[in-house]
């Protein structure tokens, strides 16, 4: 597992390289062809973490309320993010993969409802979670660089 939890620290710093040199209003642009912008996307990382690896675990997300039900699975922009929350946002980002390490390896993950992703694939436990939401976020990346391009 410890890979797993190498890979998503990994793939967030990648999030967060794209990041720099960019301002508050090009993070909130939404190119022709996209359904969302480069802040959603990123929120939207840390709140799928959450659900996928917590709430589907039975325990409380690590992220404020209101940020899950802007971001969450299905959502588009309703609104742009300030700067200090979309500070907040990347200190979660950055900061979570380190606890879930600490988590995962305290044994706090002792139940998990099966979730059927959107991509077919169907979640039955905590490990399948985490390596689900690796490839989650490298689409997401993915995403980011593609609208990158259009700024």
């Amino acid at each position: 597992m410890k890979t797993q939890f190498d890979v998503l620290r990994k793939s967030r710093d990648l999030v967060i390289k794209e990041l720099e040199g960019l301002t508050l209003e090009q993070i909130h642009v939404i190119p022709a062809g996209f359904k969302n912008n480069i802040a959603w996307n990123v929120a939207h990382l840390v709140v799928t973490q959450q659900i996928l690896h917590y709430k589907l675990s039975g325990l409380n997300c690590l992220c404020p309320d209101d940020l899950i039900a802007d971001f969450k699975k299905g959502t588009v922009p309703t609104r742009q993010l300030t700067e200090e929350e979309f500070e907040e946002v990347k200190e979660l980002l950055l900061g979570l993969p380190d606890t879930l390490e600490e988590d995962f390896e305290a044994g706090i993950f002792t139940e998990y409802t099966e979730y059927p992703t959107s991509t077919g694939f169907v979640l039955s436990s905590i490990e399948n979670a985490i390596a689900f939401n690796n490839f989650h976020e490298g689409i997401h990346y993915g995403i980011i660089r593609s609208i990158k391009k259009f700024l």
